[in-house]
């Protein structure tokens, strides 16, 4: 499981704790300006998942199993990145200890649940339940921006889909060293994050969906 309820060690536990006293490395308001045109990298991904039939989602479905997944960061690949966090949080303020692997060193970044999303609506005419969160950075991490999470049911189809959202660019980073390493790996490594995540989220939500149909979950009732 990519999330560990605190418990990564005394050095873990106390960097998660000083996270509280950290602010943004960006401003979250200026939502508008965060384009390639301004200099942000802005990134979409999108994973078909399991589908299921029509309508609202069907307990133990593909959605709900997503939903559980994203909740607990398990969709992230542990071979990349690991997460830190007090499990009794409201999730809604989470703050979050980023552990990334990279060529045998570790790196920590905090980041800080900055919203969610749980309604239906309508797109271009379609109908469609959402769910999902966003992280945004805080100071000291190596990026600035913020990543959105979202599991998606077309009601009209029965298709659900994970996808993923993010805007960044490079924080400052003092350390010439690490400053010319994430430079050169940086935007290679941030991609390899979401195509994995999307990968394990498909494979997970299968999986789980699947064992969940063979136990004798009970059909889906109209709201």
């Amino acid at each position: 499981m990519a999330a560990d309820r605190p418990r990564g060690g005394r050095r873990a536990r106390r960097a998660l704790e000083a996270l509280a006293g950290k602010g943004f490395n960006f401003d979250p308001g200026q939502g508008d300006h965060y384009t390639t045109e301004h200099g942000w990298k802005v990134d979409d991904y999108l994973q078909p998942l399991p589908p299921e039939p029509p309508g609202p989602p069907v307990p133990g479905g593909s959605f709900e199993v997503a939903q559980r997944l994203m909740r607990d960061y398990e969709f992230a690949d542990p071979a990349i990145v690991r997460a830190v966090y007090a499990e009794d949080s409201p999730f809604e303020t989470r703050d979050m200890l980023l552990e990334g692997r990279f060529c045998g060193l570790r790196f920590r970044f905090g980041v800080r649940v900055g919203g969610l999303v749980d309604d239906e609506l309508a797109v271009d005419g379609r109908p469609v339940r959402r769910w999902g969160w966003n992280y945004r950075t805080l100071q000291g991490h190596l990026e600035a921006g913020q990543m959105d999470y979202e599991v998606r049911k077309w009601l009209d189809t029965g298709e659900v889909e994970f996808r993923i959202h993010a805007v960044s660019r490079p924080a400052h980073i003092p350390n010439p060293v690490i400053r010319l390493g994430f430079r050169v790996f940086g935007r290679r490594v941030q991609r390899r994050f979401a195509r994995q995540a999307c990968r394990r989220m498909a494979r997970l939500a299968a999986a789980r969906a699947a064992v969940r149909a063979v136990a004798g979950d009970p059909p889906a009732t109209s709201a």
